[in-house]
C-alpha cells in the first residue's frame, strides 16, 4: 500500500506544497487528481466532480520538461492553447503575452537545444499556462536545475502565480523552496503516506526568496518541518 487514509483540500487561488520522504506517494497523489491513475480507493473531485478520467482545466507539470524537440519557443506553447480550446483568433496575442510574462523575447523562435534547463522549465511553465488550467499540477519541475537557475525559476513562478493566480499542488523534497513558495505546507510520512502536518505559511507576500532565510517564522517552519519527517512511523 503507497497511501493510507490521505484527505485534503486546495481551494481556488491557492498554493499548497507537499513534501514527504522518497516514494511516499506525492506523485501518486498528483497523478490521482489528474486522472491518469484510478485509486483503489476513496475519490478524488475536482470542482466537485468525482475523477475518473483526465478532468479539463488540470495542467501537469513535471520535473522533465517534455517540450517538442520540432517545435520552437512559440511553438510549444502553442500547443497549450490548441489543447485548451483557444480560438485561432487569440492565439497569437496569448503566446505573445506568455512570452513576455516568462521574459522569453527573443527567443520566440528557439528551439529547446538551444535553451539551458531554467529556460527549458519556462517554457514548460508556458505551455502550461497556456492551456488555462484552473489547477495546476508541478511535480517537482525544478527539482534537476541547478541551485541558483531554482531560486530563479521560484522567483518566476511566484511572479507569474501572483498575476495569474491558478490554484497550485507542488510536490518538492525541498523543504526551504515549499515554504519560500506557498500559503500551506503539507507533510506526508513514509509509505503507506498519511498527512503528518498541514502548516499555514504565514509570510507576507511578495516574498524575496533570498531574505527569507533569515526570517525567523521562515526559520522555524523549516526546522519544524525537518523534525516532522525525521520522526519515526
Amino acid at each position: 500500500e503507497l497511501v493510507a487514509g490521505i484527505t485534503m483540500e486546495v481551494a481556488e487561488g491557492e498554493f499548497v506544497a507537499v513534501v514527504g520522504p522518497s516514494g511516499s506517494g506525492k506523485s501518486t497523489i498528483l497523478r490521482a487528481i489528474s486522472g491518469l491513475l484510478k485509486p483503489a480507493g476513496g475519490e478524488v473531485k475536482v470542482n466537485g466532480e468525482t475523477v475518473t478520467t483526465p478532468p479539463p482545466h488540470v495542467g501537469f507539470m513535471f520535473q522533465k520538461d517534455a517540450l517538442l524537440p520540432w517545435r520552437t519557443v512559440a511553438g510549444n506553447i502553442r500547443v497549450g492553447c490548441e489543447l485548451g480550446g483557444t480560438s485561432a483568433a487569440k492565439r497569437e496575442a496569448r503566446i505573445a503575452d506568455l512570452i513576455k510574462l516568462l521574459r522569453l523575447e527573443g527567443f520566440e523562435n528557439s528551439y529547446p537545444r538551444q535553451l539551458s534547463g531554467g529556460m527549458r522549465q519556462r517554457v514548460s511553465l508556458g505551455r502550461l499556462l497556456a492551456y488555462e488550467p484552473q489547477l495546476m499540477l508541478m511535480d517537482e519541475p525544478f527539482g534537476a536545475l541547478d541551485y541558483q537557475t531554482k531560486i530563479a525559476m521560484g522567483l518566476e513562478l511566484l511572479r507569474v502565480w501572483e498575476q495569474e493566480r491558478r490554484s497550485i499542488i507542488f510536490v518538492t523534497h525541498d523543504i526551504e523552496e515549499a515554504v519560500a513558495l506557498a500559503d500551506r505546507v503539507v507533510v506526508f510520512s513514509a509509505r503507506p503516506a498519511r498527512i503528518v502536518a498541514d502548516y499555514k505559511v504565514d509570510l507576507p507576500r511578495p516574498r524575496h526568496l533570498r531574505a527569507l532565510r533569515s526570517d525567523p517564522i521562515f526559520t522555524h517552519l523549516t526546522e519544524t518541518i525537518w523534525s516532522d519527517l525525521a520522526m519515526p512511523d
